[in-house]
């Protein structure tokens, strides 16, 4: 849980402010080749992330949390600046109309309208977490991929067994909770 907990907070605090930075008139144009080296993050296997992680970083649950970090900083990203791209030019210029400034229009306009699509990223992000967590145990960073791998070792099926739905536990319950936050957050009238 604290993989993911840390992993999500890095990866929600890098990219929404990347994602509203590359969403902006003069920034458009950077968009593609950042989404673009947050796409090899998905593109190596997890297993693959871990390891590179590990021959950079070491062992230990910071550098799986950083691997963690690449690994799912994508979805965030892209939904970010999706969310932001879908709003209404005619409801931004309507604001401007009215004299808010481009951060009031921002704070005020865009981001309160791109709030669903954000956060659904978020929740993928900590669903992916949970599972590629799982795989910490492989460069030192503890979580219930150890009980997986010394049940598999020992030929327990029982553990095993356990260990993955602790698993899946986790992911279904900690998806249930940010789905309560999005309905949360979600702005009244959308």
């Amino acid at each position: 849980i604290s993989l993911t907990l840390w992993s999500t907070i890095f990866v929600i605090l890098i990219a929404v402010p990347l994602g509203i930075f590359l969403t902006r008139p003069r920034f458009q144009r950077l968009g593609g080749p950042v989404v673009a080296v947050a796409t090899s993050g998905q593109a190596v296997p997890a297993f693959g992330l871990l390891v590179l992680a590990f021959a950079w970083l070491g062992s230990g649950a910071w550098t799986a949390i950083w691997a963690l970090v690449f690994f799912t900083i994508l979805p965030v990203l892209r939904n970010t600046m999706v969310g932001l791209e879908q709003v209404d030019r005619s409801i931004i210029e309507a604001g401007r109309g009215m004299g808010l400034t481009n951060g009031q229009v921002l704070r005020q306009i865009e981001l309160p309208l791109a709030v669903p699509v954000i956060l659904a990223g978020v929740r993928t992000a900590l669903v992916i977490n949970v599972g590629m967590a799982a795989l910490a145990y492989l460069i030192g960073g503890g979580g219930l991929g150890q009980t997986i791998s010394a049940g598999i070792q020992l030929s327990r099926d029982l553990v095993v067994v356990t260990g993955a739905g602790l698993t899946a536990l986790v992911a279904l319950s900690i998806d249930w909770i940010a789905a309560l936050i999005e309905r949360a957050l979600r702005p009244r009238g959308l």
